[in-house]
Order: C-alpha cells, then sequence, then structure tokens
C-alpha cells in the first residue's frame, strides 16, 4: 500500500520522473561577468595596438605639412626593396622545402619503426633555442674562413664558394633550417599526436601501397594544417631574421629595412608595418585553411557511423500481401 500511495507534491495521476516539474536553477548558477577577463583582454590590446598606432603615426605625420602618405607610395620604387624582397621569399620557400624533407620522413620513421628514439629527436631538434645565433653564425663564420684555406687544390673548394654566392647564399638556407628546426618539430609533432599513424600506414600497406606513396598520399593529406603552420612559422622567421645574415654580409629583406632606416627613417617604419601586416593576413589565411581541412577530415560519412555503431537500417516495409 505504502508503494502505491502518491508522494507529496506529485499529482494522483502523474508518472514519477517524467510528469514531475522541473527543477529550478539554483541562484548560485547564474552567469557571472568575467570582468577580469574584459580586462586582461583591453590590456593585452593596448599592449599591441599603441605601438602600432604610433608607428602608423611617424610614418604618415611630416612636421609642418600634415599628413602625407608619401613614405607608402614610395616604397616601390625605392632602391633595393624588390631584390631584397625577392631574396627572402627565395630564402624562405627554400628552407621550408628542406625543414619539411628533413623532419616530416625522420618524424615519421621514428613514430613507426622506433619510438623509443623520440626523446633523442626532440632534444636534437630543440637544440636550436639553446644554442643563441650570434654563436652560430660566429661558428659559420670559421668554417667558411677555414675552407678555402685548407681545401683550394680540392673539389670541395668550388663548393665552398658556392655556397656564398650572392645572388642566391645557400649558407643562409643552412643556417635557417637550423633556426626553424624548433618550431617545425612541434608543430608536426602536435599532427602527428592528432592522427592514427600506425592504423593509416597499415590501411594504405594492405591495399599494396609503396612507402613514398603512403607517405605522399597518406600521411601528408592528414597532416595538412601543421604543415602550413610549420611553413609560416618558418616564412616569418625567414622575414625577420637579421643577425645571421648582417653578420655574414648578405642583405635581405631584415637587413634592408636597417640599412635604409638612416636615410628613409619613416620609409623603413612603413615597409616594418606592411610585412607585418602581410604575415598576420598569411597567418589567418592559414587559420581558416587548416581549421577547414581539419573539420571536413573529421566529419564522417553517415554510413561510416552506423557501420562504427555496429548497427544497421531497418529494411522497408513490404508494400503488399505474401
Amino acid at each position: 500500500m505504502a508503494a502505491l500511495t502518491p508522494t507529496a507534491g506529485t499529482a494522483p495521476g502523474a508518472v514519477p520522473g517524467k510528469d514531475a516539474p522541473p527543477a529550478r536553477p539554483a541562484a548560485a548558477r547564474r552567469p557571472r561577468p568575467r570582468v577580469w577577463r574584459g580586462a586582461v583582454l583591453g590590456l593585452a590590446g593596448v599592449y599591441f595596438v599603441v605601438p602600432l598606432l604610433a608607428s602608423f603615426v611617424f610614418t604618415v605625420h611630416v612636421p609642418g605639412h600634415g599628413v602625407d602618405f608619401g613614405a607608402y607610395t614610395g616604397i616601390l620604387s625605392a632602391d633595393g626593396f624588390g631584390r631584397s624582397l625577392l631574396l627572402s621569399l627565395g630564402l624562405a620557400a627554400a628552407t621550408i622545402a628542406v625543414s619539411l624533407l628533413l623532419v616530416v620522413p625522420a618524424m615519421v620513421a621514428v613514430r613507426l619503426g622506433a619510438p623509443r628514439l623520440r626523446p633523442l629527436v626532440e632534444i636534437v631538434c630543440m637544440l636550436p633555442l639553446v644554442v643563441p645565433p650570434i654563436a652560430l653564425v660566429s661558428g659559420m663564420q670559421s668554417v667558411l674562413r677555414w675552407g678555402p684555406d685548407h681545401l683550394a687544390t680540392t673539389p670541395l673548394y668550388q663548393t665552398f664558394l658556392a655556397v656564398q654566392n650572392q645572388s642566391f647564399p645557400l649558407v643562409l638556407v643552412f643556417a635557417y633550417v637550423v633556426l626553424a628546426l624548433p618550431f617545425v618539430y612541434r608543430s608536426l609533432d602536435a599532427g602527428l599526436r592528432a592522427v592514427d599513424l600506425t592504423t593509416l600506414v597499415e590501411a594504405a600497406r594492405n591495399c599494396g601501397a609503396s612507402a613514398a606513396y603512403t607517405l605522399w598520399r597518406v600521411v601528408l593529406p592528414n597532416l595538412r594544417s601543421s604543415l602550413a603552420g610549420a611553413a609560416f612559422l618558418t616564412l616569418a622567421l625567414v622575414l625577420g631574421e637579421y643577425t645571421i645574415a648582417a653578420l655574414l654580409g648578405y642583405e635581405p629583406f631584415a637587413v634592408w629595412i636597417v640599412t635604409i632606416s638612416g636615410d628613409e627613417a619613416q620609409m623603413s617604419v612603413a615597409v616594418s608595418l606592411l610585412s607585418l601586416l602581410i604575415a598576420w593576413v598569411l597567418l589567418l589565411v592559414l587559420s581558416r585553411a587548416g581549421a577547414r581541412a581539419d573539420a571536413g577530415a573529421s566529419a564522417p560519412a553517415p554510413a561510416s557511423r552506423a557501420d562504427a555503431r555496429g548497427t544497421t537500417a531497418p529494411l522497408p516495409a513490404p508494400s503488399g500481401k505474401e
């Protein structure tokens, strides 16, 4: 009889758990304004925006003449602008290609065949963060001075001259590859942790794919966002690097900006702002492209979801009598 007696607060014909009124949310659960979050974002915005605005005002304000955009209109006609920019873009493209060709196969091979070597590979790739660029360029200068004196009678003498060609110095590419190793490694490591690499490679091998085909058509498409991030970080590094190029006597884009700052201070700041704006635009484009690629790769077809649950769709009802 006790089980059939309705409890207090429940209608006689109500079903417990279904017709009960919903619980009112507690007052403590009401969303409170996050003032500290807005304050931190505001301070960060002021910290980054105010110097940029001051730089822009410096480029367009001419004492006694008002606003003048001559610093921006004269960039394309400036002596050495196109040559230095093309040199930096060429060095960036070569650095990106060499870095990815070295790191991607090495990381894939280590993750599949020798997982115990992962800490060693990580330490080697992180070493450039510990070695200062000034120490790296000092060692490179010593080697470049030592080579022609001791290898003048060997075929390597022409190699030393070729890597120091003023039109396209390969020695800068080698230095930039070393500097970019930590950023490339971290970006690719995050991408490899997000995919089941072993399953992908085994499935490709079961279908008869070779190792090169598997790397090109299976592994790399799943690392598209990571490759884009590594390429962008390398591009930003090469465009903004000054120490190594200046000490070795070359004039890429960053060195050219510092060179013209003595005679054309406003133009040098204007070029710096434009290069920063271009870098931001590239970052947004690569971020959106990587997000769309990840969303498309992570959205399975309805049939694959049904197969993963192990269920099948019900058969349609018969239309007539048997």
